[in-house]
């Protein structure tokens, strides 16, 4: 989990409204603009931050001027709650994503992430309600490391979460709820592998969900630490073992459609 260490420096770089719309507006380019985007929808995520230049709801206010360039069905934001956030910071930045999202704001969604081995994920049950409550969609990173124990896989899958992130390591008890409640599983294949969670993309367990016709969605994760695109991660499907997983052009098709009817 080394590429947590780039963050304070990224953060550095972004701690005014000014430099983080021109950071989400370059993001935002890379993904949906050229004659042949990578994507047709992107959701985004970010967690908001308070700065000596603005505060959670002025920066989420920054993303959403970049975001809300594009059109609704291209592109919408989802909020990232760090797993190390205190309650009031988590109050705040509900509070924040409720009223966005009631003014019709181009916030769909919450989101848990940060570091896997930190925090308590009770912490956050009666958020996620509320957020549920207000129509917000959500996901969670979930199994990330070995050292996730199975109760706290099973206590995230008990808020209902719409998607889940990586969940590497599930047992089989959670497999099982997952399977049954069809859980999309958003997939990083590159940063699995450059994370080590996985040894090779042969034992990735995207092959067991593919297996079981369960719903998966392709993701990036971080672009920029992984040095990463899209297309690269779909090219990774299709290229032949051991350099990709070597599907063919239908199933990585239903792929991609699975991956917009996980929205």
């Amino acid at each position: 989990m080394h590429f947590f260490s780039l963050f304070p420096a990224i953060y550095a770089l972004t701690s005014t409204p000014e430099a983080l719309k021109r950071a989400t507006r370059a993001v935002l380019s890379t993904f949906l603009d050229g004659e042949l985007p990578e994507c047709n929808h992107l959701e985004l995520r970010t967690t908001p931050r308070q700065t000596p230049a603005m505060d959670r709801e002025q920066y989420l206010l920054a993303v959403l001027s970049e975001v809300e360039r594009y059109d609704a069905d291209k592109v919408g934001l989802i909020v990232s709650l760090d797993r190390r956030m205190g309650v009031e910071v988590l109050k705040d930045c509900l509070r924040i994503a409720g009223k966005l999202k009631a003014e019709g704001r181009r916030v769909i969604g919450l989101d848990l992430c940060g570091d896997p081995t930190a925090g308590e994920v009770e912490t956050f049950a009666p958020y996620f309600a509320e957020a549920k409550k207000a129509g917000l969609g959500l996901t969670v990173h979930i199994a990330e490391t070995i050292k996730n124990s199975p109760e706290e896989t099973m206590k995230l899958l008990s808020y209902n979460p719409d998607r889940l992130g990586h969940a590497t390591f599930l047992d089989e008890e959670a497999i099982e709820v997952v399977l049954d409640k069809k859980m999309c599983i958003e997939i990083c294949l590159t940063s699995n592998l450059l994370c080590k969670t996985v040894s090779t993309l042969e034992s990735h367990h995207i092959r067991q969900y593919l297996k079981a016709d369960h719903p998966v969605s392709i993701c990036t994760d971080d672009i920029l630490p992984f040095r990463t695109s899209l297309l690269a991660e779909y090219a990774l499907l299709l290229a032949k073992p051991p350099y990709g997983l070597g599907l063919t052009e239908d199933q990585v098709r239903k792929i991609g459609e699975m991956s917009l009817n996980a929205r």
